[in-house]
């Protein structure tokens, strides 16, 4: 009888033609190189979270929140002088034809002179306004009604809130298509749709105020959205393990109980009127000194009129 060396006839385990072996080197091969570039990449990060414990103000992170101080050239304090917001307002020199509007279409301007509007018309309304469930409504019926340009004071107010969401929302855009959210001007562009946020939020507020069905709907259906927020809502993911129920959850804190009545309307009034117009302030301060110190307006490279190239002197 041939000789099997005990498998029966079938392939020796370590030789033959050698495949069996050249997978195995070549995947050792694999591993091991994989092995060498996570060991370079650690080495590498740690190196780099040493260099940031030493010294964070040299970081990407730290310069996007925080603008730091020129280097230390004869220079240094006239730049100091310049770039400060509040010693100088302006830049002292702009790209031309970063402030042109075909550019920038002056969306950030004309959303924060609106925003000053509401504030003026919103504080005026205040004045002939309960926020009360007996006689909210009637105090719009009043303003309209008795009130000298009342209902030119509401449709100012009411008609501006929607043009700022619009305006905010076209920034945004303009932003966005112009890469103006790209390295240094991260942190501002984090700034900018925070202010996004409260300006929703400001709208979805003055919904409410009038006491009419449109608003007692929109929130209805806005607030009973809240229900299924991630952790904080009782039929949101996480909710129930974290014994989140319809009377603690998120919905119950925004309106103050289980309905929409007249604790949801003085909350959505102190938020309207007083928190969020403070917040919202202060995140614009921010948004403006930053445009301010990040360099002004980002815009296209610099460019030259054809008016303004001389023609090189013949010899």
């Amino acid at each position: 009888m041939p000789e099997t060396n005990g498998h029966n006839g079938g392939p020796p385990v370590n030789g033959g033609d050698g495949n069996g072996s050249g997978n195995a080197n070549g995947g050792g091969k694999k591993l091991a190189a994989v092995m060498a570039d996570a060991k370079a990449v650690k080495a590498r990060a740690v190196e780099e979270l040493k260099e940031t414990v030493k010294a964070p103000e040299k970081t990407d992170v730290w310069k996007s929140v925080l603008r730091v101080k020129h280097d230390e050239t004869p220079r240094s304090r006239a730049l100091g002088v310049l770039s400060n917001v509040f010693l100088h307002l302006h830049p002292a020199k702009i790209n031309r034809d970063a402030v042109a509007y075909n550019y920038t279409w002056g969306m950030g301007g004309m959303t924060f002179y609106i925003y000053i509007t509401l504030v003026f018309t919103g504080t005026l309304l205040m004045f002939y306004y309960h926020p009360s469930k007996i006689v909210a409504f009637r105090d719009i019926l009043y303003l309209e009604s008795d009130v000298p340009f009342g209902k030119l004071l509401r449709n100012m107010h009411r008609w501006g809130a929607h043009m700022m969401v619009i305006m905010v929302e076209l920034h945004m855009f303009r932003v966005f298509l112009t890469g103006s959210y790209k390295k240094p001007r991260e942190f501002n562009w984090v700034v900018g749709v925070l202010l996004l946020v409260l300006t929703l939020l400001l709208s979805f507020t003055g919904y409410l105020l009038p006491d009419d069905q449109l608003g007692f709907w929109a929130v209805t259906v806005g607030t009973n959205m809240a229900r299924a927020t991630p952790l904080l809502g009782h039929d949101g993911p996480f909710g129930s393990q974290l014994g989140m129920t319809a009377f603690n959850d998120v919905r119950f804190g925004l309106l103050g109980g289980s309905i929409v009545d007249s604790n949801a309307l003085l909350r959505a009034y102190i938020w309207h009127c007083v928190a969020i117009p403070i917040i919202a302030s202060l995140f614009m301060i921010v948004h403006f000194w930053r445009v301010r110190k990040d360099g002004g307006i980002s815009g296209p490279a610099p460019m030259m009129l054809e008016s303004e190239i001389k023609e090189p002197k013949k010899v």
